[in-house]
């Protein structure tokens, strides 16, 4: 296999890939740019490629940011998108990182860094695939708790929301709620709301 074939089939089996991949397979990460000229790679982002025909679905941005910020996860509004629990459309993907950890800078999709530390930013991760790159978002029972915890950034309104709408979708998720809410500490928040929608 020609090192162009490498690369080529590297993208294919990993969606997304950094210069850094290639590193690992022993491949000049300037094989990236030829193919980029020869029209066989697109740059989708600063140090992301893929196929230009690659499938495209409607959570590429997250995949994006994911190999951006390898660990961040996927939280509030983008995280309430991706679990169907709100309207709001962000043009921004919304990351959660440790509270110590570096900015990342992005000249791919813009992201809206959340700082994070303890159980808050440890708990309730889940692994999604998406266009062949793992995706830590966070779960929605931990989504909502997080919307009250950061109700200053998110709109108190948007909170209610996904609290309404997490309740139809998860009619037997109250405990797992409740839980997060206790991590994220903000189980008096919410009780309130919570008794109001019966």
């Amino acid at each position: 296999m020609s090192k162009t074939e490498l690369v080529l089939d590297l993208v294919r089996r990993i969606g997304v890939v950094r210069p850094r991949d290639l590193d690992a397979h022993g491949i000049p990460r300037i094989y990236l740019t030829r193919l980029v000229r020869r029209g066989l790679l697109e740059r989708v982002g600063r140090g992301l490629y893929t196929l230009p025909d690659a499938e495209v679905s409607e959570h590429r941005t997250l995949a994006e940011a994911a190999r951006q910020v390898p660990h961040g996860v996927v939280c509030l509004l983008s995280a309430l998108r991706f679990h169907e629990l709100t309207t709001q459309n962000p043009f921004e993907v919304w990351m959660a990182v440790h509270h110590k950890a570096w900015s990342p800078r992005s000249d791919g999709p813009p992201l809206r860094i959340v700082r994070m530390s303890g159980s808050a930013f440890d708990s309730g991760v889940e692994s999604h695939q998406i266009e062949g790159v793992t995706v830590r978002v966070y779960g929605a029972a931990k989504t909502v708790a997080d919307c009250f915890k950061f109700r200053s950034k998110v709109g108190l309104d948007v909170a209610l929301e996904a609290l309404r709408d997490y309740r139809r979708a998860y009619p037997a998720g109250m405990d797992d709620l409740w839980r997060y809410a206790k991590i994220c500490r903000v189980s008096s928040v919410i009780r309130p709301y919570l008794e109001a929608l019966g």
